[in-house]
Protein backbone atom coordinates (compact mmCIF):
# COMPACT_ATOMS: atom_id res chain seq x y z
CA UNK A 1 0.00 0.00 0.00
CA UNK A 2 2.63 2.73 0.70
CA UNK A 3 4.75 1.91 -2.57
CA UNK A 4 1.43 2.65 -4.60
CA UNK A 5 0.18 5.47 -2.55
CA UNK A 6 4.16 7.40 -3.21
CA UNK A 7 3.72 5.99 -7.03
CA UNK A 8 0.51 7.81 -6.82
CA UNK A 9 1.33 11.17 -5.16
CA UNK A 10 4.24 11.32 -7.59
CA UNK A 11 2.06 11.51 -10.36
CA UNK A 12 -0.50 13.39 -8.95
CA UNK A 13 -2.94 10.61 -9.09
CA UNK A 14 -5.59 11.45 -6.20
CA UNK A 15 -6.38 7.95 -6.06
CA UNK A 16 -3.11 7.86 -3.40
CA UNK A 17 -5.45 9.95 -0.73
CA UNK A 18 -8.40 7.19 0.20
CA UNK A 19 -5.33 4.62 -0.18
CA UNK A 20 -3.04 6.57 1.80
CA UNK A 21 -5.84 6.31 4.41
CA UNK A 22 -6.52 3.02 4.39
CA UNK A 23 -2.62 1.97 4.71
CA UNK A 24 -2.71 3.91 7.76
CA UNK A 25 -6.07 2.50 9.37
CA UNK A 26 -4.81 -1.01 8.50
CA UNK A 27 -1.84 -0.24 10.03
CA UNK A 28 -2.87 0.15 12.98
CA UNK A 29 -5.43 -2.58 13.08
CA UNK A 30 -2.18 -4.93 12.70
CA UNK A 31 0.03 -3.29 14.92
CA UNK A 32 -2.82 -3.81 17.66
CA UNK A 33 -3.28 -7.22 16.36
CA UNK A 34 0.63 -7.73 17.27
CA UNK A 35 -0.06 -6.76 20.40
CA UNK A 36 -2.74 -9.20 21.10
CA UNK A 37 -5.79 -6.37 21.63
CA UNK A 38 -8.07 -8.88 19.89
CA UNK A 39 -9.59 -11.76 20.79
CA UNK A 40 -8.73 -13.82 17.65
CA UNK A 41 -6.35 -11.84 15.88
CA UNK A 42 -6.13 -15.37 13.24
CA UNK A 43 -9.41 -13.98 12.25
CA UNK A 44 -9.12 -10.05 12.25
CA UNK A 45 -6.36 -10.85 10.02
CA UNK A 46 -8.19 -12.46 7.73
CA UNK A 47 -10.44 -10.23 7.40
CA UNK A 48 -7.98 -7.61 7.03
CA UNK A 49 -6.06 -9.60 3.75
CA UNK A 50 -9.76 -10.39 2.03
CA UNK A 51 -10.89 -6.90 2.57
CA UNK A 52 -8.14 -5.72 0.95
CA UNK A 53 -8.51 -8.11 -1.97
CA UNK A 54 -11.84 -6.15 -2.55
CA UNK A 55 -9.95 -2.81 -2.98
CA UNK A 56 -7.00 -3.92 -5.06
CA UNK A 57 -9.69 -5.33 -7.66
CA UNK A 58 -10.89 -1.96 -8.92
CA UNK A 59 -7.51 -0.80 -9.33
CA UNK A 60 -5.32 -3.87 -10.28
CA UNK A 61 -4.71 -4.58 -14.08
CA UNK A 62 -6.94 -8.06 -14.44
CA UNK A 63 -5.26 -10.71 -15.83
CA UNK A 64 -5.68 -11.96 -19.51
CA UNK A 65 -9.29 -13.07 -20.28
CA UNK A 66 -10.05 -11.98 -16.90
CA UNK A 67 -13.50 -9.90 -16.04
CA UNK A 68 -13.17 -8.08 -12.73
CA UNK A 69 -16.50 -6.51 -12.08
CA UNK A 70 -15.98 -3.26 -10.75
CA UNK A 71 -19.26 -1.86 -8.20
CA UNK A 72 -20.79 1.28 -9.19
CA UNK A 73 -19.71 3.37 -6.03
CA UNK A 74 -16.01 2.37 -6.97
CA UNK A 75 -16.39 3.54 -10.54
CA UNK A 76 -17.13 6.85 -9.33
CA UNK A 77 -14.89 7.25 -6.90
CA UNK A 78 -12.15 6.57 -8.79
CA UNK A 79 -13.37 8.38 -12.26
CA UNK A 80 -13.70 11.29 -9.74
CA UNK A 81 -10.27 10.85 -8.05
CA UNK A 82 -8.67 10.53 -11.82
CA UNK A 83 -10.74 13.67 -12.74
CA UNK A 84 -9.04 15.62 -10.56
CA UNK A 85 -11.82 17.59 -9.67
CA UNK A 86 -12.97 16.08 -6.61
CA UNK A 87 -11.79 18.10 -3.05
CA UNK A 88 -9.40 15.40 -1.10
CA UNK A 89 -11.82 15.29 1.56
CA UNK A 90 -14.86 14.20 -0.99
CA UNK A 91 -12.94 11.35 -2.46
CA UNK A 92 -11.82 10.50 0.72
CA UNK A 93 -15.18 9.83 1.53
CA UNK A 94 -16.36 8.38 -1.91
CA UNK A 95 -13.45 5.82 -1.22
CA UNK A 96 -14.69 5.05 2.53
CA UNK A 97 -17.93 4.78 1.19
CA UNK A 98 -17.23 2.26 -1.59
CA UNK A 99 -14.83 0.06 0.68
CA UNK A 100 -16.85 0.47 3.90
CA UNK A 101 -20.51 0.48 2.99
CA UNK A 102 -20.13 -2.07 0.15
CA UNK A 103 -16.79 -4.13 0.18
CA UNK A 104 -16.70 -4.31 4.13
CA UNK A 105 -20.02 -6.07 3.70
CA UNK A 106 -18.76 -8.67 1.28
CA UNK A 107 -15.67 -9.28 3.13
CA UNK A 108 -17.87 -9.92 6.64
CA UNK A 109 -19.92 -12.73 4.73
CA UNK A 110 -16.89 -14.21 3.23
CA UNK A 111 -15.78 -15.00 7.06
CA UNK A 112 -18.89 -15.57 8.49
CA UNK A 113 -20.49 -18.13 6.07
CA UNK A 114 -18.82 -21.45 6.43
CA UNK A 115 -18.83 -20.55 10.27
CA UNK A 116 -21.82 -18.52 11.62
CA UNK A 117 -25.02 -21.72 10.84
CA UNK A 118 -23.05 -23.70 13.52
CA UNK A 119 -21.44 -20.88 15.60
CA UNK A 120 -22.80 -20.47 19.48
CA UNK A 121 -23.16 -17.41 20.72
CA UNK A 122 -19.69 -17.28 22.64
CA UNK A 123 -18.16 -17.09 19.03
CA UNK A 124 -20.26 -15.07 17.49
CA UNK A 125 -19.98 -12.66 20.74
CA UNK A 126 -15.91 -13.07 20.10
CA UNK A 127 -16.43 -12.47 16.08
CA UNK A 128 -18.70 -9.24 17.00
CA UNK A 129 -16.26 -8.04 19.33
CA UNK A 130 -13.57 -7.71 17.64
CA UNK A 131 -14.64 -6.38 14.89
CA UNK A 132 -16.31 -3.55 16.69
CA UNK A 133 -12.91 -3.25 18.45
CA UNK A 134 -11.85 -2.16 15.00
CA UNK A 135 -13.89 1.59 15.56
CA UNK A 136 -12.18 2.00 18.61
CA UNK A 137 -8.72 1.87 16.35
CA UNK A 138 -10.07 3.97 13.89
CA UNK A 139 -10.77 6.73 16.30
CA UNK A 140 -7.29 6.96 17.44
CA UNK A 141 -5.90 6.92 14.29
CA UNK A 142 -8.53 10.08 13.16
CA UNK A 143 -6.25 12.38 14.04
CA UNK A 144 -3.37 11.09 12.03
CA UNK A 145 -5.31 10.58 9.16
CA UNK A 146 -6.58 13.97 9.20
CA UNK A 147 -2.74 15.64 9.90
CA UNK A 148 -1.26 13.22 7.24
CA UNK A 149 -3.40 12.02 4.75
CA UNK A 150 -5.87 15.13 3.79
CA UNK A 151 -4.26 18.36 5.53
CA UNK A 152 -1.48 17.56 3.84
CA UNK A 153 -3.29 17.78 0.43
CA UNK A 154 -5.24 20.11 1.47
CA UNK A 155 -3.27 22.49 3.54
CA UNK A 156 -6.16 25.33 4.04
CA UNK A 157 -8.32 22.33 5.86
CA UNK A 158 -5.85 22.93 8.37
CA UNK A 159 -8.03 26.02 9.47
CA UNK A 160 -10.74 24.51 9.74
CA UNK A 161 -9.40 21.83 11.82
CA UNK A 162 -7.92 24.47 14.35
CA UNK A 163 -10.86 26.29 14.71
CA UNK A 164 -13.12 23.11 15.21
CA UNK A 165 -10.72 21.68 17.78
CA UNK A 166 -11.75 17.73 17.61
CA UNK A 167 -15.11 18.25 16.70
CA UNK A 168 -14.60 17.34 13.23
CA UNK A 169 -12.61 14.01 14.07
CA UNK A 170 -15.53 12.99 16.20
CA UNK A 171 -18.11 13.58 13.78
CA UNK A 172 -16.32 11.30 11.18
CA UNK A 173 -15.40 8.39 13.60
CA UNK A 174 -19.19 8.56 14.35
CA UNK A 175 -20.23 8.57 11.05
CA UNK A 176 -17.57 5.46 10.41
CA UNK A 177 -18.98 3.41 13.12
CA UNK A 178 -22.33 3.89 12.29
CA UNK A 179 -21.46 3.06 8.97
CA UNK A 180 -19.79 0.09 9.88
CA UNK A 181 -22.36 -1.35 12.76
CA UNK A 182 -24.93 -1.33 9.84
CA UNK A 183 -22.49 -2.90 7.83
CA UNK A 184 -22.58 -5.94 10.34
CA UNK A 185 -26.05 -6.04 10.45
CA UNK A 186 -26.30 -6.28 6.50
CA UNK A 187 -23.91 -9.13 6.50
CA UNK A 188 -25.35 -11.09 9.16
CA UNK A 189 -29.16 -11.03 7.25
CA UNK A 190 -27.18 -11.53 4.16
CA UNK A 191 -25.20 -14.53 5.96
CA UNK A 192 -28.68 -16.05 7.42
CA UNK A 193 -30.55 -15.62 4.16
CA UNK A 194 -28.51 -17.38 1.42
CA UNK A 195 -31.54 -17.12 -1.36
CA UNK A 196 -32.23 -13.41 -0.72
CA UNK A 197 -28.19 -12.43 -0.61
CA UNK A 198 -27.81 -11.69 -4.42
CA UNK A 199 -30.74 -9.28 -3.60
CA UNK A 200 -29.40 -7.86 -0.90
CA UNK A 201 -26.22 -7.10 -1.91
CA UNK A 202 -27.59 -5.14 -5.52
CA UNK A 203 -29.39 -3.25 -2.97
CA UNK A 204 -26.39 -2.21 -0.71
CA UNK A 205 -24.61 -0.98 -4.18
CA UNK A 206 -27.23 0.68 -5.10
CA UNK A 207 -27.43 2.42 -2.01
CA UNK A 208 -23.73 3.04 -1.96
CA UNK A 209 -23.89 4.44 -5.38
CA UNK A 210 -26.89 6.93 -4.17
CA UNK A 211 -24.53 8.01 -1.49
CA UNK A 212 -21.17 8.49 -3.64
CA UNK A 213 -23.27 10.89 -6.39
CA UNK A 214 -24.31 12.84 -3.15
CA UNK A 215 -20.60 13.22 -1.70
CA UNK A 216 -18.82 13.91 -5.01
CA UNK A 217 -21.56 17.04 -5.56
Amino acid sequence: MAAQVAAWDEVGDQRAVFLDCYRRMTEAVVHDVDAGRFDDGVWVSALLDRFADYYFLTVDEPPDDAEVYVPEPWLLAHAAALSGDGQPIQLLLAGVNAHINYDLVLTLVDLLDGEWAVADDDLRHVRQRDYDLINLVIAETADLVQDEVVERRSPWLDLFDRGLGRFDERLAVRLLSRWRTQVWRHAVEAVEDPAGRERRVVAIEQQCTRRARWLLL
